[in-house]
């Protein structure tokens, strides 16, 4: 059974009723109970639980704490190609934008690499635009080979593979895969993805789970909240933590709950997710997979950053660059796939999350761990 055929279990239209709840008793009495139901997962995400979002932040605390101590994973991303085949109105790396299109030499990847781990940071997350044409199965695999022995972990965020091409690259060393949906929602899904092979809703949806069976040993998954209603979006994607953990129990699931922003060249968002909207879908990832990996990335600002670590955060991006070459070469090349918000240097969020509590980790847990780093920008 896929993912596909496990949303087909759930009546729509009952399900967007029960989003509707404003019986925030029944949303407090849910904090009582030891696990958390999909239907309860519902709950939690409806306006009904809006007034209990204190309480709900209390008990997420101390289920992050429970399951992942006070251990802040940190992480970067390494841009290695911009270069793009589908055109997604939401994206700065689209095919029909007319920007500087560039990706690294095998040189420069090495270069790039280790100028990362002279920060100390210890996992690394490698991007690309979706074009296999350009970033090819086997540019991967080498770029993945020379970056191992500066990193305790490497992960991908790339264009779908098969079964066979994700065993490569788990091969080559990776060891994580982060692939967000975009939408869950089909109509959505179609109206933003134009053209290309990502316009194949059911093909991305899949993806993941292919990963899982090719022995990717941490998969991080999610919705880019504001491109479609984010009650819902946010149920399905915690529903495929949910199924993947269920299906794949010696893979590690992880989430993330990345924001798209409207742009100075004419994409709108089409449901702007506010800042305590993003908060109640944290609290409300946490209390329904409260042993998964949840990151906030730096395309949040700083402050919110702060304010967002303490609620059930166990994964953070640094010092991030969302150019291809943004880290040794004297000048970045090519375009920005969008604004980092965050821009303070690893030292001062270090600081930070030592001043809260917590304690900034570097290099990844050991295998086993009950962890995911993972996740975008």
């Amino acid at each position: 059974m896929s993912f596909a055929q496990y949303m087909e279990r759930y009546d729509r239209q009952e399900l967007w009723q029960g989003l509707e709840s404003t019986d925030s008793s029944k949303a407090r009495m849910l904090l009582a109970k030891e696990s958390i139901s999909p239907a309860d997962f519902l709950l939690l995400l409806s306006p009904a639980a809006e007034t209990v979002l204190e309480p709900m932040a209390q008990k997420a605390r101390l289920l992050t704490i429970k399951h992942f101590g006070l251990n802040i994973l940190l992480y970067t991303p390494l841009y290695l190609s911009n270069y793009c085949v589908n055109h997604c109105l939401y994206c700065q790396f689209h095919a029909g934008k007319k920007i500087v299109r560039e990706q690294l030499s095998l040189a420069e990847v090495e270069a790039e690499g280790k100028s990362i781990a002279a920060t100390g940071i210890r996992h690394l997350l490698l991007l690309t635009g979706e074009s296999c044409a350009h970033a090819t199965a086997a540019y991967l695999s080498d770029c993945l080979r020379i970056l191992r022995p500066n990193f305790a972990s490497l992960g991908l965020e790339i264009y779908t593979l098969s079964v066979e091409e994700y065993a490569q690259m788990v091969q080559s060393g990776a060891e994580s895969l982060t692939l967000y949906q975009e939408t869950y929602q089909q109509e959505s899904y179609a109206k933003l993805h134009l053209s290309g092979p990502k316009r194949d809703y059911f093909n991305r949806l899949d993806a993941a789970e292919r990963a899982c069976q090719a022995g990717m040993r941490r998969i991080n998954i999610g919705a880019l909240f504001g491109l479609a209603p984010w009650r819902q979006e946010a149920f399905w994607a915690g529903l495929h933590a949910y199924y993947l953990q269920k299906q794949y129990p010696a893979t590690e699931i992880a989430i993330s709950l990345p924001r798209v922003h409207s742009s100075h060249e004419g994409f709108i968002v089409p449901c702007p997710v506010s800042d305590k909207e993003l908060v109640q879908i944290l609290l409300a990832f946490r209390l329904f997979l409260p042993q998964a990996g949840i990151t906030i990335s730096t395309r949040e600002r700083a402050q919110l950053r702060d304010h967002l670590l303490p609620l059930g955060v166990t994964t953070m991006s640094v010092g991030s660059k969302t150019t291809v070459g943004g880290y040794f070469a004297a000048e970045k090349k090519g375009s920005q796939q969008f604004p980092v918000a965050d821009e303070r240097l690893i030292g001062e969020i270090k600081e930070m999350i030592r001043r809260q509590g917590y304690q900034p980790v570097m290099k990844d847990w050991p295998h086993g761990a009950n962890v995911l780093p993972a996740g975008g920008a």
